[in-house]
């Protein structure tokens, strides 16, 4: 089954200094119809304005992803670690027992666009991590590239939970196809450009949710950037 999320559908919050996409119920916006997808509790499409940020807050027992799509971003936090990320590169954080952190735009003329993702671990008051890996456009560019995995999995990025979180930048005309394992589900996000998902027309920022199939068949119709999330149908949250 294949559900289209529009981005007209979505919830939009701007702050002044933050303007967002909130896939999911989140801050001010509450739906208790649209809580999370599975393991999946946040999906936020958030353009952070020049020389402002997050300031320092906690997490706990929370599996955090940021993928950069434009600008950069500037992380610190309580583990000791501070460093910035550019577009194409991914932070992640595993919150489990507590960590306090802080992100921000540090340009003074650029924004800054992410995509916030946050996925509920298999266990509460888990070992805190923290990491990043600096992935190159070439990996991405017309092929698909797992950028985060299971402990088990072969991403260079590893959390606690069972997903498997993929990129591609994919040029104007090209195909690409992804199997689906029985009791995986898909969220797909387009985060630029227009495609079709077996059939399905997506623009850019819009979603879709993907369950019982077997196969994802993605056809661009202008070059584009898009992530999808694989999670398990029953997952042990």
């Amino acid at each position: 089954m294949f559900k289209k999320i529009s981005k007209d559908a979505m919830h939009v919050s701007s702050q002044g200094w933050l303007e967002s996409r909130f896939h999911f119920s989140f801050a001010e916006y509450v739906n208790h119809d649209n809580v999370n997808f599975g393991v999946l509790r946040v999906l936020n499409d958030d353009v952070i304005h020049p020389d402002s940020g997050f300031g320092t807050h906690p997490h706990h027992n929370m599996e955090i992803i940021s993928y950069v799509v434009d600008g950069e971003i500037t992380h610190k936090d309580s583990l000791g670690n501070m460093e910035s990320l550019k577009a194409g590169e991914v932070q992640y954080l595993s919150a489990g027992t507590g960590i306090r952190h802080s992100e921000y735009n540090m340009s003074e003329t650029e924004d800054l666009r992410l995509l916030q993702i946050w996925i509920i671990p298999p266990e509460k008051n888990l070992a805190p991590l923290y990491g990043s890996y600096k992935y190159k456009y070439e990996e991405r560019r017309n092929k698909l590239l797992n950028v985060v995995s299971s402990q088990n999995g072969d991403a260079k990025i590893k959390i606690y939970q069972d997903v498997k979180i993929y990129v591609c930048e994919l040029d104007e005309g090209k195909e690409i196809n992804y199997h689906i394992d029985a009791k995986r589900q898909i969220y797909f996000v387009q985060i630029k450009g227009d495609a079709t998902i077996n059939g399905v027309l997506l623009s850019h920022s819009d979603a879709m949710e993907i369950t019982n199939e077997k196969e994802l068949k993605v056809k661009t119709l202008s070059d584009s950037h898009f992530l999808f999330i694989e999670t398990p149908q029953e997952a042990i949250i």
